[in-house]
């Protein structure tokens, strides 16, 4: 039970710290407390896991057309429904909140990648032998 529950302490934290980062670089994003800080990261990693596959399954036509660019507006929605639902969160408005979407996912994969100390695509296993299909 450990083994799932430590994974998702440690993207918690690295989303909390990205937050945590990026409102002190953009003066639109605040937090009124620590509680709010994490109840936020918490409920980010939360929207991104349910609600954005959602939106990206209904956008698909527009995310194509878009080269999926229309991506990053999905994940400036994610901050601000986060925002919308967390007390203590503020967002000033929409553009904030695509900039800062791009830096806290920027800034959580080089986190990621140091904590972890590992590469997502040495997960993959290749057969050394036989049929590939």
């Amino acid at each position: 039970m450990l083994d799932n529950l430590t994974p998702f302490l440690v993207h918690w934290a690295i989303t909390g710290i990205s937050l945590w980062v990026a409102s002190h670089l953009f003066r639109g994003l605040k937090f009124d407390s620590t509680g709010a800080l994490v109840v936020s990261a918490l409920l980010l990693g939360l929207a991104n896991a349910i609600v954005k596959p959602l939106l990206i399954v209904l956008t698909l036509p527009l995310t194509l057309v878009t080269f999926g660019l229309f991506l990053l507006v999905i994940n400036a929605l994610m901050i601000l429904l986060v925002a919308a639902l967390v007390k203590g969160f503020r967002v000033s408005g929409f553009w904030t909140a695509l900039f800062a979407s791009i830096f806290i996912s920027l800034l959580s994969v080089v986190i990621g990648s140091f904590v972890t100390g590992s590469d997502p695509a040495e997960k993959v296993q290749m057969p050394q032998s036989g049929n590939w299909l």
